[in-house]
């Protein structure tokens, strides 16, 4: 058989090929040839960014920018320099500035270990609708509305917002976030700052919440009746890691109809039978997470005797049981 060449390839199946390299050498490929040379300043490739296994600088991204992201991005994801012996400023205001004229398109933004303290909150794009931050420092003032002389349009009205180890994030930055009332996703995790006063706070500007995730944080039993009084349309709550919590917190859950993913790892205040009689309350449970809790197997084998139509995830071995094969886990936030 004749030996055929990626040139032998058309078009749209080299762009399939060159979309799964990483970005490096995505570029590289555009010195083999002139056909190549257009293919990779194709828009399909530069819609969705992965930089993460990088060290990146502020130069690099105004050359993409510049080049190749103008028009097309989506999806950006990028690690700092926090923790570095040689720090330097890779997202600058001008920057962000930049991406939200240039990239009209660009919806979700995920970052880690970066110091965005010296960069006011306005300068965000304002297509954004998810953001993640991971290791990050943000200022104290981020996440506040406009101003009077400012207009709404000009702020990103986020949907989706994921806090993980970011140890500046405090009461009132969940307090201006949740007064935008646009929140349908929300994950704290180890925000030691937000407390159940927090919480009493934001609740009542989060009734349109589906996914809420408080894990290792600073909170008590009186956090989960503001969430059970406001939160009706929560599909996934997951309280992870808070020890803290007691069979007092489960009552006030009973509350929420829709709900069909409960995770309580390692909260190992509860009992199984107030456990079980939160749960029956529940009409749309599909899956219940012990695991970390404490259980022994007997004391599992009768929680999922009493929650028949519910996947159990076992506290010894983090496997699911199931009574009912039908049922299955919902997939993971974001």
């Amino acid at each position: 058989m004749e030996r055929q060449s990626l040139s032998a390839l058309p078009d749209s199946l080299l762009l399939q090929i060159l979309e799964l390299l990483p970005p490096r050498d995505r570029l590289g490929g555009a010195r083999v040839c002139r056909r190549w040379h257009r293919l990779v300043r194709d828009k399909l490739l530069w819609r969705h960014l992965d930089l993460t296994p990088y060290k990146m600088s502020s130069k690099v991204l105004w050359h993409l920018l510049r080049n190749h992201l103008r028009g097309n991005l989506r999806t950006l994801r990028a690690r700092g320099s926090l923790y570095s012996v040689r720090k330097q400023e890779v997202f600058s205001a001008a920057l962000m500035q930049a991406l939200g004229k240039q990239c009209p398109s660009f919806r979700h933004l995920c970052l880690s270990e970066t110091d965005l303290r010296s960069l006011p909150y306005e300068c965000m794009p304002p297509s954004l609708t998810t953001l993640e931050l991971s290791r990050c420092e943000i200022p104290s003032a981020w996440f506040q509305g406009p101003s009077a002389s400012q207009t709404p349009q000009a702020f990103p009205r986020l949907q989706h917002l994921v806090i993980q180890n970011v140890p500046a994030f405090s009461n009132q930055h969940l307090a201006n976030i949740a007064r935008w009332g646009t929140l349908k996703t929300l994950v704290l995790s180890e925000a030691y700052r937000v407390t159940e006063s927090g919480i009493q706070t934001a609740a009542p500007y989060l009734g349109e919440l589906d996914s809420l995730a408080l894990r290792q944080c600073s909170i008590d039993d009186s956090a989960t009746h503001f969430i059970g009084r406001h939160m009706k349309r929560l599909r996934l709550l997951d309280l992870s890691g808070n020890s803290s919590l007691t069979d007092t917190c489960l009552p006030c859950l009973s509350g929420l109809a829709s709900l069909e993913d409960l995770r309580l790892e390692a909260c190992c205040g509860l009992s199984p039978e107030a456990v079980v009689a939160t749960c029956r309350a529940l009409p749309r449970l599909k899956h219940l997470d012990l695991s970390k809790v404490g259980f022994d197997e007997q004391t599992i084998h009768r929680i999922q005797a009493g929650l028949p139509n519910c996947a159990v995830t076992c506290a010894a071995s983090g496997r699911v049981a199931k009574l009912d094969k039908r049922v299955r886990g919902l997939e993971p936030v974001l």
